[in-house]
Formats: C-alpha cells, sequence, structure tokens
C-alpha cells in the first residue's frame, strides 16, 4: 500500500505554533485558540490588518524547522513502515518557499532520519500524485485531476463537516487504515495471480 501524510496540522503542530507567537504579539483577543478554528484556511480566522504579521511569523527562518510533532505522529509513521505501508510525505509548500522548502526536509530528518527524507513529495497540486490513500486535514483538496487516492481526513476542529474516512488521531491509524491495507493486498494478490498464469 503507497500511503500519502501530509506534513503540517499532521505530523507538525502548525495552527499551535501560530495561534502561540500571535498571542505573545499581543494578539490574543484576535488570535482564536486550534479547538475553535471551524474553517480552512488559517487565514479566513484574522482581520486583514494582521495578515501581514500572521505571514511574518510562518515565514520566518526556523519556523517550520522547529514546529512540534503532533502527538503520536512520528511513532505512528515509523509504524506503519515498519508494517510494510510504503509511507511518503506530501506536503505542499507555501508560495513564500524560501525558508519554507529546505525546513520540512529538515524537520522530517530531526523526528524520521535522514533515509526518510528520500520519502518526500513536495507539490501544490496533490491530486497528481498518484497513492492508494492521503492523510490530509486539508477538507477540500482540489487540482488539475480528479485523485485516484482515498482521502482520509485527519481529524481538526475545521474539517468535521467533512464526511467519510477519518483518523481522529494516531493511536487509531491502525483501526482506520487497517481496511484499507488488506484491500490493497487482495488486489495486488490477485494481479500477481494473472499476470503468473501468462494472461
Amino acid at each position: 500500500m503507497l500511503l500519502l501524510v501530509d506534513q503540517d496540522n499532521v505530523l507538525a503542530d502548525f495552527t499551535r505554533v501560530i495561534y502561540t507567537e500571535m498571542c505573545a504579539r499581543g494578539h490574543r483577543e484576535l488570535a482564536p485558540p486550534p479547538a475553535k478554528q471551524s474553517t480552512y484556511p488559517l487565514e479566513d480566522h484574522y482581520p486583514p490588518e494582521l495578515l501581514g504579521e500572521l505571514k511574518a511569523i510562518y515565514t520566518a527562518e526556523g519556523f517550520f524547522r522547529s514546529l512540534p510533532p503532533i502527538e503520536g505522529a512520528v511513532q505512528a509513521v515509523k509504524e506503519m513502515v515498519s508494517e510494510g505501508i510504503d509511507v511518503r510525505i506530501c506536503t505542499h509548500p507555501i508560495q513564500a518557499y524560501r525558508n519554507c522548502v529546505g525546513e520540512k526536509y529538515e524537520w522530517v530528518e530531526r523526528h524520521l532520519g535522514a533515509a526518510f527524507t528520500t520519502r518526500m513529495i513536495l507539490t501544490r497540486d496533490k491530486t497528481i500524485v498518484t497513492a492508494d490513500g492521503l492523510i490530509d486535514d486539508n477538507p477540500d483538496i482540489t487540482g488539475s485531476r480528479t485523485p485516484i487516492w482515498r482521502h482520509i481526513v485527519f481529524d481538526q476542529p475545521y474539517n468535521r463537516a467533512v464526511a467519510g474516512l477519518r483518523l481522529k488521531g494516531w493511536n487509531n491509524w491502525r483501526a482506520v487504515l487497517g481496511p484499507m491495507v488488506l484491500g490493497v493486498s487482495r488486489r495486488v494478490s490477485w494481479t500477481d495471480r494473472i499476470l503468473g498464469a501468462g494472461f
């Protein structure tokens, strides 16, 4: 099974750090706590006069590199790989990429090891990537194609209205992904039998 996993707000706690930084800058009254963020993207929660400060936070050197992991994320990814799932980190770099791109790699190296950086896919259009599934917090992923992967929504307050397969936390990844893994295994086995029979 080939599984794509988003990075920000799935593996790395982007939103919580933004909230902490905005509060530190004196904007607690206008900065919604992560639990109360009901829409996507993040910018929708801030008044226009604060968008420049918001951008200054997430474009600053060291921001992406220093994001703390989501609880259980690193262990879950390691377990999935050890159990035979081909995990690729598929992440959307921000347009002001100068610090973002390199630091996303540094984050992965720090938390998952240098070898895992070869499993990274950076793209602004995830619909063109081929896989069996994509774990992502974005409630509405669009792009140039109809994706062939199945969207597994990583639970966040702003995507609770989205129906479908949902991962409510990393501690239950086996319960959610187990049926998919089994389905892919059966499909591959059937294909192998057909090819082995010479058809």
